[in-house]
């Protein structure tokens, strides 16, 4: 007995340390014997007090009572973040104060420079530009290229939305900055509640703003401002090669590259936490210590993770929340009596259904075809010049995607399923496995084969053949390795020639639609995930379920308006007429994705202004242009060249189709651009 308590009280002792161990850890991320804090604020490693203490003189922190300063400047340091790459430092709020007869009595001029740290930016995505005041107007002055931004206000509780109190994205990259403050009336009118304007950069959480807020900020000296920081000189992948310079020494670590600038992060790995930074840094997170167990019954902690397992009478996986833990001798009794009932059914009834199987799968294929149009497509087909197209069996697809495995998903929309498929040759396909619910949408799936049995084009997704004996119809189209375009326009390795290229080859193909296909298509619905690339990053115009073929005696038909919001043109959005001066208007849409990055639509996107197409005409007609271009395409391309090519996207984005280009101008004027892009880049080299 005294044996087995002595063997309780150590592993009750064990539990204790591991404990202890699992909460000091995590505070525990400065060098070893260099000072951990700076009053209330830690200081991990890269950042350090004191020589040796950290990485580079752009990680020094320098604590003068108690207070932690970036450097040996003035820029005092209020917290650090490590896994987000964040630093949150202190800055002057800019007021400028009145008396009660409109004279100026009191102002301060913010100004906040690290353009000499080149490890700093200041965070476009956390940080704002806010002024408050409810006769105020505001600038911001951009010292890095001198450009400005303007805010001003009126009131409303809980907003910094323009009443009382107005806010303003800030850009990226910046590293420096002026705050200026104005005022209509010198507030004259509003003096007994708010004599004074107020402005400042910082953490867009940091001010909930109300009325009280008018008078409050007197008292406030300093804003919380927050900074991206990183690794600076190399990439990841670079960084990785050379071990004497890489930061991220823990075993447990890996590597991001910054997304605000060049350079990199470290993190610790799925089920570890710490300092990456350090070689012992990165430690194992206890999973079965939280005070909800990942597992309903038993928990065993392991390094980078855990695992659950169930009594010896239950199954499952033991996760809360997996399958969990059941008992087995319930399931036993249940299978048992499932078991020997399902037994005596298939007993007494395998010989007739191995009489009936073949001809009811007949008249199920039968069935099925009929449903799934296959008269109407022999209809539409009969007499083509064309190849007939392949008839694929239903067992030929179910091997060939593995029974539509999820992982052979390629994509999922509203018309279907996508699967990449194997067929007995070897030969690659897609396979769309549509999803018609009704009746009337047979005549969409037979409109596609309608539709690309009129095309014959390297730049549009070749069609091999169609399925109609399941249980709805399915298509089979050549395999495009590459996924889509929006993928590679928002993964940014796009160089501005592949961009042009393909913007080139999509206009060529919509230019073929329109006006050499032996029936000209329009395709209503061309956007950069309808796009496929391959392996050569060669484009593919895709999804011809909404398009329709136009009589060669109409200029345009009549439907209920189908489309993507971001890409719909606005004249057919008003008038259900669309024509193919709706692709182009599509196209110009997908032009301006290519030259700036940005998605059509996107709620958090210049304040009120949400579509694309709208801000880019903003910033064209406001000779902002190269502003809104992605930085690789702005370093790439001559200003003459961008010039041209926004001026092509601008012209598709006409309100009024009969002022955009044909398809066919398009595809002439920008294979002309890249030319001449060409001959410049070739005598500049």
């Amino acid at each position: 007995m005294v044996i087995f308590l002595q063997f309780l009280v150590l592993q009750l002792l064990r539990l204790v340390a591991a404990d202890h161990i699992s909460a000091v850890l995590p505070q525990t991320h400065a060098k070893p014997e260099c000072r951990p804090t700076c009053g209330n604020v830690s200081i991990p490693y890269p950042f350090g007090i004191g020589p040796g203490c950290y990485q580079d003189e752009a990680f020094s922190i320098t604590c003068n009572n108690n207070v932690p300063n970036l450097g040996g400047g003035n820029i005092v340091v209020v917290n650090i973040n490590l896994t987000e790459g964040l630093l949150v430092v202190n800055q002057y709020m800019s007021y400028d104060c009145y008396n009660e007869s409109g004279g100026n009595a009191d102002v301060r001029r913010a100004f906040i420079d690290i353009s000499d740290l080149p490890n700093y930016k200041f965070s476009d995505v956390r940080n704002k530009f806010i002024a408050v005041g409810c006769d105020t107007y505001g600038f911001i002055e951009i010292i890095d290229d001198g450009s400005k931004l303007l805010t001003g206000s009126d009131v409303t509780n809980g907003t910094c939305s323009g009443i009382g109190c107005c806010s303003a994205p800030i850009p990226k990259n910046i590293r420096s900055f002026k705050i200026a403050l104005n005022s209509f009336g010198n507030h004259m009118q509003c003096w007994d509640f708010n004599p004074c304007s107020y402005g400042f950069v910082a953490d867009e959480g940091w001010l909930n703003f109300s009325r009280a807020s008018l008078t409050q900020l007197s008292s406030v000296t300093f804003v919380p401002v927050t900074l991206d920081w990183g690794i600076m000189g190399k990439t990841c992948e670079q960084a990785q090669g050379d071990e004497s310079i890489y930061a991220c020494v823990s075993q447990n670590s890996h590597c991001l590259n910054s997304i605000n600038g060049p350079g990199y992060l470290c993190n610790c790995s799925k089920g570890f936490h710490g300092n990456p930074y350090l070689k012992e840094g990165c430690h194992d997170i206890n999973e079965c210590n939280d005070a909800v167990s990942p597992c309903v019954r038993d928990c065993k902690n392991e390094d980078g993770g855990y695992s659950c397992s169930c009594p010896w009478h239950m199954y499952g996986d033991g996760k809360r929340d997996g399958s969990g833990c059941t008992s087995i001798l319930k399931q036993l009794y249940l299978c048992l009596g499932v078991g020997l009932s399902i037994f005596t059914a298939i007993a007494s009834t395998s010989w007739l259904y191995w009489i009936l199987k073949k001809k009811r799968l007949e008249e199920i294929k039968h069935k099925f075809f009929q449903q799934n149009g296959g008269t109407l497509l022999q209809q539409q087909l009969q007499g083509k010049a064309r190849p007939a197209t392949k008839i694929f069996s239903s067992e030929e697809l179910r091997m060939a995607t593995d029974d539509y495995k999820q992982s052979r998903i390629l994509g999922e929309g509203g018309a279907g399923t996508v699967y990449r498929g194997v067929l007995p040759d070897q030969t690659v396909v897609a396979i769309k496995k549509s999803k018609i619910t009704n009746q009337a949408e047979i005549q969409q799936f037979i409109n596609e084969v309608i539709v690309l049995s009129h095309v014959n084009h390297r730049n549009v997704v070749k069609l091999l053949g169609c399925c109609l004996e399941t249980q709805v119809p399915m298509l089979v189209y050549e395999f495009v390795s590459n996924g889509t375009l929006f993928y590679h326009i928002h993964d940014g390795r796009l160089s501005l020639d592949s961009r042009l290229r393909i913007a080139s080859e999509v206009s060529g193909a919509l230019s073929y639609l329109h006006s050499a296909a032996s029936v000209p298509i329009i395709h209503r619905d061309i956007k950069s995930t309808n796009i496929l690339l391959d392996e050569n990053l060669i484009a593919k115009v895709s999804d011809f379920g909404a398009s329709r073929l136009v009589p060669l005696d109409q200029n345009g038909l009549i439907s209920l308006v189908r489309g993507t919001f971001g890409y719909l043109d606005p004249e057919y959005f008003q008038s259900g007429q669309f024509t193919d001066k709706s692709d182009v208007y599509s196209f110009g849409v997908v032009l301006v994705e290519l030259l700036t990055g940005e998605k059509p639509v996107d709620m958090a996107r210049f304040g009120d202004c949400k579509n694309l197409a709208i801000v880019f005409k903003l910033y064209v007609d406001g000779g902002c242009l190269l502003q809104i271009l992605e930085e690789r395409v702005v370093d790439e391309g001559t200003r003459e060249l961008l010039e041209a090519v926004a001026e092509l996207a601008l012209r598709c984005l006409s309100l009024k189709g009969d002022d955009r280009p044909t398809m066919r101008e398009v595809a002439m004027e920008l294979e002309g651009l890249r030319r001449t892009a060409y001959v410049l880049e070739m005598l500049v080299h």
